[in-house]
């Protein structure tokens, strides 16, 4: 069950849910979302530098990307075809029966960005930004900027409480992320 908008405000209130900054429902609340707002940080590859990437060398997935800051008079300019991952201002957390679904805002995926590559799912018990996977399909660049209404979560009711919360498990990489990280794929067996 997809929860609606008072039944995502209730989540909020009573801290089931909780989001830092607290949303201005008035600009972020849809009937089914809550709209998340771009951050300052980005993560980009130097393609340049080298020739591939080998998921299984920590070290050179460290080199192959670096951090930009973004501000309001420096937006960050996404290239057509380019890649960067970017966080959201606000960090959530989500209880052990209710996973959250990432989605873009149609605005921008009419100028071609796409908030999201293959991660849309933040598991019961997840905690932390969001780090989106931006993209622009598009054939003209374009401007990001920090504060700017850039995605939306869904929020979806489980049957029960998992077993195991994300921020539990053994292979959770990414529970607390505060920064765009590059990819922890090396740390798979």
């Amino acid at each position: 069950m997809i929860l609606a908008d008072k039944d995502i405000k209730k989540a909020l209130s009573s801290g089931l849910i909780k989001i830092k900054p607290k949303p201005n429902y008035r600009e972020q609340l849809g009937s089914c979302s809550i709209d998340l707002r771009l951050g300052k940080k980005f993560r980009i590859f130097n393609h340049s530098k080298f020739p591939y990437i080998d998921p299984r060398k920590k070290a050179l997935a460290d080199e192959v990307t670096e951090e930009v800051v973004a501000s309001e008079k420096y937006p960050f300019i996404l290239q057509p075809g380019d890649f960067a991952l970017a966080t959201t201002v606000e960090w959530f957390s989500l209880p052990n029966n209710i996973l959250a679904r990432l989605e873009g805002r149609s605005s921008l995926g009419r100028l071609g960005i796409v908030v999201h590559s293959t991660a849309s799912i933040f598991e019961p018990g997840w905690r932390g930004v969001v780090v989106m996977e931006l993209g622009n399909s598009g054939r003209m660049p374009v401007a990001l900027y920090p504060g700017m209404r850039v995605c939306a979560l869904t929020f979806e009711q489980l049957t029960q409480a998992v077993e195991i919360p994300y921020y539990l498990k053994k292979s959770a990489k990414y529970v607390d992320q505060k920064d765009p990280v590059e990819s922890k794929i090396s740390l798979d067996k």
